[in-house]
């Protein structure tokens, strides 16, 4: 039998002050019970002797501090876990929002998790094909990386990870694959966006989603992600199979972080956010990976949006400390509506050379993709020198690549929402565009894989 306690002392916006209490620890789970027999659930944030804070997920309204009740539960927040997950959406504490019925779970789980034993983890060495050519061609994922989208505020991310979540696969036959997607602090509109298309193109049946909205309680958006990883690691270690864990918006879950270390008083850091930002995202990042006694594996895409743009803003900038790699979005090829629009230079992916090769990708996947960086950067450099001093200014070699520069935005990294390309596609592509230059500018692949692959049909 749970002990009730009547010692709520005060209630200050989200947050409650209980004495005299025994036995409590800090994350547990309470239950605070009003007069008219409403209940609503609560948090343990801080024990300090006999006094415990608690934070409140509903709304503190109509708390009598003399009549209401407080119980504590003896555990933290749990998840129910089981394969009828797929296919289903729920809120961010779990419950189905889908109007289905509840889950049978084969066992519940605390949805802090637990660490993963660094003796144990597996290289992440397998491709994952995203369909994007940016993606899969140039700053390639890795079955068990954690890869991050940083984007800004209005550009089109919600998009792109839509896309992976339909698009996404191991090129194994044998494979089982399933995505994880938490959406964190969204607006209704968007959320119908992601659950209208992941039915309209059948992807929601390999597909659990989380959707916490933007007018739910900021210790809501806390446990969202952390529900989506809990559910990620028991489809990946339990049933075997290969997961994608997509997140969006960390930026939105940073706040509520924030939200919460002011409500508590703690001494802020950089930007008013809590000194443990790095910790704490670090708790989340870190249970991506492979287990060498599991076949399965959790890949994650975290998707940020960049206050500012600023990617020296601590969000991004702890995130990149943390994960392998970071794919950019760019504001100016948005403009020239080049979708979806990644910054293919700044953007890196530091597994990718593990990923890629004969007998994961192509033999010529490292060559082309070294050959198209170098040639981009160069093209654009002399577009910019177009600019300022006249294109009579350059070379016909600096010509040509301005010209490489143009199609590759044009065709590379430019190929909408809808279009899924293969990896052949995307490297054939690659050919295509470095056929415009002469043969003696390819100086980053073997000659033998020139000879192979360049088409015939070359200026």
């Amino acid at each position: 039998m749970l002990k009730e306690y009547r010692t709520i002392q005060e209630v200050t916006g989200p947050l409650m002050l209980v004495k005299d209490v025994t036995g409590v620890a800090y994350d547990e789970l309470g239950e605070v019970e009003l007069p008219n027999g409403e209940r609503r659930r609560c948090k343990v944030l801080e024990v300090n002797g006999s006094d415990v804070l608690v934070q409140l997920f509903e709304s503190s309204a109509g708390i009598n501090l003399a009549a209401s009740s407080v119980r504590f539960l003896g555990h933290g927040i749990e998840l129910g876990v089981s394969e009828d997950m797929l296919g289903r959406v729920f809120d961010g504490m779990g419950r189905p929002r889908d109007g289905g019925p509840e889950i049978l779970p084969e066992e519940r789980r605390n949805i802090n998790g637990t660490p993963m034993n660094p003796a144990s983890r597996n290289y992440p060495d397998e491709f994952i094909q995203t369909g994007i050519s940016t993606i899969d061609g140039l700053n390639t994922l890795v079955r068990g990386q954690k890869l991050p989208i940083f984007s800004g505020s209005g550009l089109p991310h919600a998009q792109l990870a839509a896309q992976i979540a339909r698009q996404a696969k191991v090129l194994r036959a044998d494979a089982k694959f399933a995505v994880v997607f938490a959406a964190i602090g969204i607006t209704f509109e968007e959320a119908d966006f992601f659950i209208s298309d992941f039915k309209r193109t059948g992807a929601i049946d390999r597909t659990v989603l989380f959707v916490n909205l933007a007018n739910d309680p900021a210790i809501e958006r806390i446990s969202t992600p952390r529900m989506a990883l809990t559910a990620a690691e028991y489809l990946a270690f339990e049933k075997d199979m290969h997961v994608l864990v997509i997140m969006t918006d960390i930026t939105n879950y940073a706040e509520a972080l924030r939200e919460v270390s002011a409500a508590r008083k703690e001494v802020p850091g950089r930007r008013g956010y809590p000194g443990y930002l790095y910790t704490d995202l670090a708790t989340m990042y870190e249970r991506a990976g492979r287990n060498l006694d599991s076949e399965g594996s959790i890949t994650m895409i975290p998707i940020l949006s960049m206050p500012e743009d600023d990617k020296t803003h601590p969000i991004p900038d702890l995130t990149g400390y943390i994960t392998e790699g970071q794919i950019i979005l760019s504001r100016e090829l948005y403009r020239k509506n080049v979708l979806p629009p990644v910054d293919v230079l700044p953007s890196l992916s530091r597994l990718k050379d593990k990923g890629i090769g004969d007998g994961k990708t192509r033999e010529d996947h490292a060559g082309t993709m070294n050959q198209l960086f170098a040639a981009y950067a160069r093209g654009k450099e002399a577009k910019e020198l177009m600019t300022i001093l006249g294109e009579a200014a350059l070379s016909d070699i600096d010509k040509l690549y301005a010209k490489f520069s143009e199609q590759f935005e044009l065709r590379y990294v430019s190929q909408g929402y809808d279009e899924n390309r293969s990896i052949e596609e995307t490297l054939n592509l690659g050919w295509e565009l470095l056929s415009i230059l002469p043969k003696s500018e390819l100086k980053r692949i073997k000659p033998e894989l020139i000879e192979k692959y360049l088409p015939e049909n070359k200026a």
